[in-house]
């Protein structure tokens, strides 16, 4: 086997790594950046935890394939770089989308979320997303309102009773 073989061996397994390691991987197509706005994108990924890369689209098809990630072969057509996001899958869309709203640069072509693909629209989608904790905050208010619906009608009952109470003894006791 040649030494270029094992070297694109070494790739795949590489790209192949990087998916299983991510929450999610965002893909994009960088033409048009400057040198000075792909080093302020890489450091705005690396603040969030998301590690942003070119790949050849000829590697990126051969570690989809190996892992069983289907979909991604429309998306494989000219320069292709993927964001992966290691703590939060909605993280390199979010970057990479407010990115393209300050450059009018880049293009969004697709996501991967559980080798599952998205197109474009999906990949927004990710990016619109509230913040995680944000999230949680719902979640949590949402979990939180029928104990708080519960209790309000439990004291509404007891006031309901103390003020029937209060009613008949005044009655029996001939207070108005």
């Amino acid at each position: 086997m040649s030494n270029n073989f094992e070297q694109k061996k070494v790739i795949v397994s590489e790209i192949k790594q990087k998916f299983e390691t991510a929450q999610s991987a965002v893909f994009v197509d960088y033409r048009g950046l400057t040198v000075a706005e792909v080093t302020e994108l890489r450091t705005e990924c690396r603040k969030a935890g998301v590690e942003y890369v070119v790949l050849k689209n000829t590697m990126i098809e051969l570690a989809a394939k190996e892992l069983g990630i289907e979909g991604l072969d429309p998306y494989l057509k000219g320069p292709t770089a993927v964001a992966f996001g290691h703590k939060d899958p909605a993280s390199p869309a979010k970057i990479l989308s407010d990115f393209i709203k300050k450059t009018k640069k880049m293009e969004l072509k697709c996501a991967v979320i559980d080798k599952q693909t998205l197109d474009a629209t999906g990949a927004q989608a990710l990016a619109d997303l509230p913040p995680k904790e944000v999230l949680i905050a719902k979640m949590m208010g949402s979990l939180n309102a029928p104990i708080t619906n519960f209790v309000g009608v439990l004291s509404a009952t007891l006031r309901s009773l103390v003020y029937a109470i209060e009613a008949v003894r005044k009655q029996k006791g001939g207070e108005e």
